[in-house]
């Protein structure tokens, strides 16, 4: 795939795959997500270690002082960018000084450290919706309500039938 880039060519994505275009912006175009192993694993489930790299490597790659969570070991790929999400209060944990890098990372939790990225960055727009609609809007948690009512405003969250 896009042979005029030889160093990251993703065996498993096709040049007429409907996400070949954002996965070259993301890879080679803005390198925020790079894959491995000549893989970029297009229907992969994101990790909560994954989505930090990736507001880590858009800020800039920061450094950080200190980790603050025990499961969090050095010198993995996403150490640093966990370190200054939680420097930062972007992220909180998962509890008993955890942040679980390897777990899925939820709905509620992707729009809940997109919202802090946005607060931080002086970008959320200060406008929140209502999710009340929603059949399942009684299983978000607590934490991640005002999140998720500025996600509705936004139109990142529609919900579906």
């Amino acid at each position: 795939m896009y042979s005029e880039y030889p160093l990251r060519e993703f065996l498993d994505v096709s040049d007429g795959a409907w996400y070949a275009d954002a996965v070259k912006y993301v890879s080679w175009d803005r390198n925020i997500m790079n894959g491995s192993s000549n893989l970029f694993n297009p229907q992969g489930t994101m990790t909560r270690g994954m989505l930090v790299t990736v507001l880590w490597r858009l800020a800039g790659e920061p450094e950080a002082e200190t980790n603050v969570f025990t499961d969090v070991p050095e010198g993995k790929y996403y150490t640093e960018a966990v370190n200054w999400a939680a420097e930062n209060g972007i992220v909180t944990g998962s509890g008993d000084n955890k942040f679980n890098p390897e777990g899925a990372i939820t709905r509620e939790q992707l729009v809940t450290i997109l919202y802090r990225m946005a607060v931080k960055k002086g970008t959320a727009s200060g406008t929140y919706g209502e999710f009340s609609g929603f059949e399942d809007d009684e299983a978000v948690r607590g934490y991640a309500v005002e999140a998720m009512k500025w996600a509705v405003s936004e139109g990142m969250i529609t919900g579906s039938e």
